[in-house]
């Protein structure tokens, strides 16, 4: 079963998104709620500077946790 999307939520992105200086595994941060299945996910660098910022479907987005939670 998988957990809906919120805002804060870490998440990996599932493909490249060269034209951004995005590729397979990123880490971002979800940060708005744009639509139905479309988030506005941050990408940053090991210092926290910001790489990319844009739209994306939940889809692509795989949510990336540190404990197990159960239902």
């Amino acid at each position: 079963m998988r957990r809906e999307l919120k805002l804060l939520d870490t998440v990996a992105i599932l493909k490249d998104v060269p034209e951004m200086k995005v590729v397979f595994g990123q880490v971002g941060t979800i940060v708005e709620k744009l639509g139905e299945d479309v988030f506005e996910v941050e990408f940053a660098d090991r210092l926290g500077e910001t790489i990319a910022e844009f739209a994306i479907k939940g889809q692509d987005l795989m949510l990336l946790h540190y404990n197990m939670e159960f239902a």
